[in-house]
């Protein structure tokens, strides 16, 4: 039986925290986060959550587990855990505490919440995450054990996501307090003895609020040139530009070395798309090397793979497609599939350019990135065309961080019963056959077939990994670039000391 770090941890983790931040500035005044979105996100009630939602979400109701600056997993509710050698058990002790209105947190409470959350998540990708889960059942007052049906390497990372943050009846579990003035939400620091954790003298002096807004990228940049902000969150690849605009004295850019998808999702079926060919002939023209050499993004490694390599669960055995063919060769073989499906259909002549539709989100990260695939296709015959309505077009930009490093992730983001485009109903079937298999090799060998057949179906164009950055003012601590691209409110919360 493995036994996991405990309450200690949370509290070395609060004092760290503490003397973290020593180099940085001095005063209790508010630290302004700003994140790119829109005004309303970190309000949300869904979960369907934004950037800003997942920060707020995360700061006010506290899951068993948590994450902390640099990404790793740290107690949350539960104040010590254990794993059963077999990997099927996960056993937490939850901490001495209450929930906001004062009301003790018990394991009978905990399982109620952690069973709604995970309710209100059906229909969703991270809903068949979760499918792994067994039961939820009380042990004694203040443990909770999670039996699940098969061994979950990655289980904590899971428990730890803003969306199984726990309420109890809408009673909140810290660590961090929300109140609304106008666009800002201003998030003040829960005292520990508050939460069930030992007291920390002179908290208020040790601390600070978090005012956060949503706002666009071009705003976000320049109020922090301005002085007006301290960090920047959320930046992907389609404001990216903006934050070139910075100038070293006012902050950094920091990238996180991020895993997920990122490329194009073909959502319609009809016409030249409803061929795996004709989709796989796009696959083929792009120069995934070209997409992103202007954004001048050192270590960007394209890709043709749907899964990253190296994630649990991979083979290894899976390679890049058409790594002994150029981009010549490869481009000719397209322009083959172009003209021959136009001279097959009825719709269309011989003559003149394929149409096809796409959407990316606006911004001119994303105005840089369709030109250079305007261009690829071009040169096939193919003309694409910018949609502005995402559920109008035929491909559809598809950019998501991979919230745990595991094959699952990625096969269930493309899933059928994600609703997201088009799907392959073969590649669901082993994923499921994989997750009910007892023999891990077996269930990697069926993961890596599912793999394959969704490659094959070519319903998504991979180009590499997601591009995240933010702007971090030189007097800010409790920030840290990370593989999960998380970046949570609490450790920017506290001063030096």
């Amino acid at each position: 039986m493995l036994v996991v770090p405990n309450l200690v941890r949370r509290i070395v983790a609060l004092f760290a925290m503490v003397l973290l931040a020593a180099c940085g500035s001095s005063g209790n005044e508010a630290v302004n986060v700003l994140v790119i979105g829109n005004k309303d996100d970190p309000f949300e009630k869904g979960i369907y959550l934004s950037t800003a939602g997942q920060l707020t979400r995360a700061a006010t109701a506290e899951g068993l587990v948590a994450f902390d600056a640099e990404g790793r997993v740290i107690p949350g509710l539960a104040d010590r855990w254990i794993v059963t050698d077999d990997g099927k058990s996960y056993i937490f002790r939850l901490r001495d505490g209450t929930w906001r209105d004062g009301e003790n947190i018990s394991a009978t409470q905990a399982r109620v919440a952690l069973n709604d959350a995970i309710k209100a998540l059906r229909g969703t990708s991270l809903a068949l995450d979760l499918g792994g889960i067994e039961e939820i059942r009380v042990m004694t007052g203040r443990v909770v054990e999670i039996r699940l049906l098969r061994p979950m390497p990655h289980f904590l990372q899971l428990l730890a996501q803003p969306e199984l943050g726990l309420r109890y009846h809408g009673m909140l579990s810290g660590p961090m307090a929300l109140e609304r003035i106008e666009d800002a939400a201003v998030l003040t620091p829960i005292k520990p003895a508050e939460l069930g954790l030992p007291a920390i003298q002179d908290w208020s002096r040790k601390t600070r609020q978090v005012r956060l807004q949503a706002v666009s990228g071009e705003e976000a940049v320049q109020r922090l040139i301005d002085g007006e902000a301290d960090v920047v969150l959320g930046g992907k690849i389609e404001n990216f530009p903006h934050s070139g605009k910075v100038g070293i004295l006012r902050g950094t850019i920091q990238l996180d070395p991020v895993d997920g998808l990122f490329g194009l999702l073909v959502t319609k079926s009809g016409g030249f798309l409803a061929e795996a060919e004709n989709r796989e002939a796009i696959a083929l023209a792009i120069d995934r090397d070209k997409l992103i050499a202007p954004f001048g993004v050192g270590g960007w490694i394209p890709t043709t793979r749907v899964v990253a390599s190296g994630q649990e669960g991979d083979s290894g055995t899976i390679g890049e497609r058409w790594a002994e063919v150029t981009l010549e060769d490869r481009r000719e073989e397209a322009t083959s599939r172009v003209a021959r499906w136009r001279e097959n259909s009825e719709d269309e002549g011989p003559e003149g350019p394929v149409r096809l539709s796409a959407w990316l989100p606006e911004g001119p990260g994303s105005d840089m990135l369709f030109e250079s695939i305007k261009q690829d296709l071009a040169a096939t015959g193919i003309e694409l065309l910018r949609e502005e309505n995402a559920n109008a077009a035929q491909l559809r930009l598809i950019d998501d961080v991979a919230r745990y490093p595991t094959v699952t992730w990625y096969l269930n983001r493309l899933a059928c019963s994600a609703k997201r485009g088009l799907c392959d109903k073969g590649a669901d079937l082993l994923v499921n056959l994989a997750l009910n298999t007892e023999d891990s090799l077996e269930r990697i060998d069926l993961l890596a077939e599912a793999e394959v057949s969704l490659t094959v179906a070519n319903v998504f164009i991979p180009f590499g990994d997601p591009i995240r950055w933010s702007l971090v003012g030189g007097t800010i601590d409790g920030f840290a670039s990370n593989r999960p691209g998380w970046h949570p409110l609490m450790p920017m919360a506290m001063l030096p000391k």
